[in-house]
């Protein structure tokens, strides 16, 4: 089991050149939030509520951060056209 800095580095890392904030909930859940390019104070994507007991393997940890990365460029898409949102219980 990766701890928390770890943990976080990958998920951060990830996401690089773009600023991606990770942080740990006292209910042991986490919040991702990635940033706009521009607009450094502006959030394009919020993800709370992340298991982080389920992040066990660096298959759910690569399965997390290719889900995060579809939702940010759904973000980009015309609402109308948006499939909802996915659940992040692995």
């Amino acid at each position: 089991m990766l701890s928390d800095l770890e943990l976080r580095s990958i998920i951060e890392g990830s996401f690089l050149p773009k600023r991606c904030e990770c942080i740990k909930a006292e209910d042991a859940s986490l919040t991702v939030k990635i940033y706009d390019d521009k607009d450094h104070e502006r959030v394009n994507l919020l993800v709370t509520g992340i298991r982080a007991d389920k992040l066990d393997s660096s298959r759910a940890i690569c399965n997390l951060i290719t889900g995060l990365r579809e939702d940010l460029k759904q973000q980009h898409i015309p609402p109308l056209t948006r499939v909802g949102a996915r659940p992040y219980y692995y």
